[in-house]
């Protein structure tokens, strides 16, 4: 929503908005870029919606006995979905579009950063905020540049993504995530059909069923595929088409990811050789395997990993940094745990050894009318016949990090998961800091 608010506002639009969230700390640097760019921002309790205000715009999040929406319906104004905004811009643009249950948000920055490097001017909607972007002020998620290249994620998760007719549209993956795998597809299959090209991952037999202008992946059959590849601990090369590209990102997933933006950008048209560069000063996004301690006695990763499929590959990830793995996992909200219970199971007993720990969190709770018909200890105790690691459930994050601080040892990696939260950022810091002195 931030994202969308700050196009608008670049676009010349007045934006006002509010947050059931919008007095808590770590939501304040959010509050503070909307503000500085002439945004009103309100507590969510109606008094943001008057006369001036045309259109309401709402995310998922958002239920229908919401005060906002209640003074919306009394003075009679028109509420849209914020996809149904999303779509409206998108086709104002010749818009990429970034589809699948894993990755989305590093495809899309990817894509966004190195048609910057090659100098295509785009502009950007995602999920997460870039580094660069942050680093210069900004919230990091948006961004509106000169050409007429748009760089956007359509996300499943709703089954909003049916409402796009991108120029391109990247079908990265799909799992059992906000959606079952079919109702997915069936979703895919509409955003395929209503896109002018599309870029398909030939390593993902499900996703066959699309039509594909271009394929990528590490089959040999697919367009575009690794000549070779030299994977590190934290950063890797690929060599694509006879051209060299060091990736500074550690983890094979994230190998995926640069192959997937590689393909976008050749097949766009990109001088390549400026694509080698940019992706050589690639900065990363918020949340996603970031690195926030690197040492020879203890590496801390701050992660965004929350269904199965990506904490899979987070764990991949750590057991390549890390001689033991200390993970802390926070279920994102009572209704998805439920739904992906037995996968969420099956990827830690799977992604963890008998070296590792596992810390389960409570279930997120961000308010509304959730039913809380499952918790951590559920899934502790599914895991107690079948994980070979290690298990607790601390009851706070403050628990959590006593635990961290008397467990911890030299060649560890700490990683932090889930989403949803805004204060997990936060808590990963003061992981670092466990070991920093601070």
């Amino acid at each position: 929503m931030s994202a969308l608010a700050q196009y608008c506002v670049w676009n010349g639009y007045g934006v006002s908005g509010s947050d059931r969230m919008i007095q808590a700390p770590e939501a304040q640097r959010t509050r503070t870029c909307l503000e500085a760019l002439g945004c009103n921002v309100f507590t969510q309790d109606g008094s943001g919606i008057g006369s001036a205000t045309q259109a309401v715009i709402v995310s998922t999040a958002i239920e229908d006995s919401n005060p906002d929406i209640s003074q919306a319906a009394e003075l009679n104004l028109p509420v849209f979905h914020r996809s149904e905004l999303l779509a409206a811009i998108v086709n104002t643009k010749k818009t990429i579009a970034v589809a699948g249950t894993s990755g989305k948000s590093t495809v899309c920055a990817l894509v966004f950063e190195l048609l910057c490097a090659a100098g295509n001017n785009p502009s950007l909607i995602s999920g997460a905020p870039l580094n660069r972007l942050e680093a210069q002020g900004h919230i990091g998620n948006a961004w509106l540049g000169t050409s007429d290249l748009l760089v956007v994620e359509a996300d499943e998760s709703d089954g909003s993504l049916v409402r796009y007719h991108p120029a391109v549209t990247v079908f990265l993956n799909v799992s059992k995530d906000h959606q079952d795998v079919d109702q997915s597809l069936e979703l895919f299959a509409t955003l395929a059909q209503q896109s002018q090209r599309v870029l398909r991952n030939e390593d993902q037999p499900m996703l066959k069923s699309l039509r594909a202008d271009m394929t990528f992946g590490w089959n040999e059959q697919a367009d575009v595929y690794p000549d070779s590849v030299a994977p590190g601990r934290l950063e890797s090369t690929l060599r694509v088409h006879n051209v060299e590209y060091r990736v500074p990102l550690p983890g094979r997933h994230n190998l995926d990811n640069a192959l997937a933006a590689l393909a976008v950008c050749s097949f766009v048209g990109c001088n390549m050789e400026k694509v080698r560069e940019g992706l050589s000063r690639y900065r990363g996004i918020a949340r996603r395997f970031t690195l926030c301690q690197v040492s020879d006695d203890i590496v801390v990763v701050d992660d965004f990993a929350h269904n199965p499929d990506k904490i899979a590959a987070a764990l991949r990830a750590a057991h390549s940094i890390g001689q033991r793995v200390i993970a802390i996992y926070q279920p994102h909200g009572f209704k998805p745990t439920a739904f992906m219970r037995r996968e969420l199971v099956d990827a830690f007993a799977a992604g963890l050894n008998e070296r590792d720990l596992l810390l389960l969190l409570p279930i997120y709770y961000a308010g509304g009318t959730a039913q809380k018909s499952i918790s951590s200890a559920d899934l502790a105790r599914d895991l107690s016949g079948v994980s070979r690691a290690g298990i607790s459930c601390p009851q706070s994050k403050d628990s959590a990090l006593a635990l961290i601080r008397s467990i911890a040892r030299t060649g560890d990696c700490i990683i932090s998961m889930g989403a949803r939260d805004p204060g997990l950022s936060a808590f990963a810091g003061r992981i670092c800091a466990l070991f920093s002195g601070g």
